[in-house]
């Protein structure tokens, strides 16, 4: 039979001799569990520390700008605790991506004694990957930011300076979700404060001078659509991927599904838990996401 594109990019070994483990020494200490996870990438550090400043900035505008010269109390505190809820959520979503271990595989686990504990049965087989010297788990690919191994990952995000993959892709949609959300919401207040400065006097209007208003707004204005867009299109491939249990990099490069096929609604439940509630929309909860045996493959 043919091989597909997708086989004949993986090195499939068939005998544990051929894996070489003797080259592959064993890591000198076991990261712990509880350990935090954070990758120090010069690049990713910047985009994350300016998506915090971006999401302060717009809190600042909205707050100090739009809603204090309000006319209207009840306006004024309910549009911004709503505003600063979303906010909150969408930076608690950010962290959790971003120091969330995103199911990375035991570097250096490619050893004689690890490969001899699976238990191979006839027909079964590991891959070895030789850059992080770790026994690839199915679906897993390598990264070169994060220097491993991650399962199902999707793409390797500079915004939130980690892989998005198994264990934090919930917190990734999170994030694009509360994020499109306060851009929504804050065009629309935007919107509306235009529409009452242009009918009354701009003094009236701001605390600030009339053109470090509009500067403020514009500049609001701006990033308020810029990450709308981008946060959407964002949204809906990753909902689209999980619907269809296929990863961004799988689709990518056209990879042979070798997995069961589940229903739309069991892998939304597979990323955000079982069952559905709402501690879905909760980034301070983290999904079961159950036990499987990654490293054995029928060929």
């Amino acid at each position: 039979m043919k091989k597909s594109p997708a086989h004949r990019c993986r090195d499939i070994e068939r005998q544990a001799g051929y894996l070489q483990p003797e080259h592959c020494a064993p890591p000198l200490t076991c990261p712990r569990s509880d350990a935090m996870w954070f990758i120090r990438d010069c690049c990713g550090i910047v985009c994350g520390v300016i998506t915090w400043c971006l999401v302060f900035y717009a809190e600042f505008v909205v707050l100090f700008v739009v809603l204090l010269p309000a006319k209207n109390l009840l306006y004024s505190l309910f549009n911004g605790a709503l505003f600063s809820v979303l906010a909150f959520l969408a930076l608690a979503s950010h962290a959790r991506a971003m120091c969330t271990d995103p199911g990375a595989v035991p570097k250096g686990n490619a050893t004689k004694e690890f490969i001899e504990s699976l238990q191979l049965k006839p027909g079964q087989v590991v891959y070895k990957c030789p850059k992080c010297c770790s026994i690839k788990p199915d679906r897993a690919h390598h990264c070169s930011v994060c220097k491993r191994c991650i399962k199902k990952m999707d793409h390797h995000c500079p915004w939130v300076n980690n892989c998005v993959g198994e264990k934090n892709q919930k917190f990734f949609v999170l994030f694009t979700m509360y994020i499109a959300l306060i851009s929504l919401h804050a065009l629309v207040m935007v919107a509306f404060h235009f529409i009452f400065c242009f009918e009354s006097d701009w003094t009236k209007c701001s605390t600030f001078s009339p053109p470090a208003t509009v500067i403020l707004l514009i500049l609001l204005c701006f990033e308020a659509l810029l990450f709308l867009i981008f946060t959407l299109v964002m949204f809906g491939t990753q909902v689209h991927s999980i619907c269809n249990d296929e990863t961004g990099i799988e689709q990518l490069k056209k990879e042979e599904r070798r997995w069961a096929k589940r229903t739309k609604w069991m892998n939304m439940r597979v990323v955000f838990g079982h069952p559905f509630s709402i501690a879905w929309l909760s980034p301070f909860a983290t999904p079961d996401h159950g036990k499987a045996d990654y490293y054995q493959y029928v060929v």
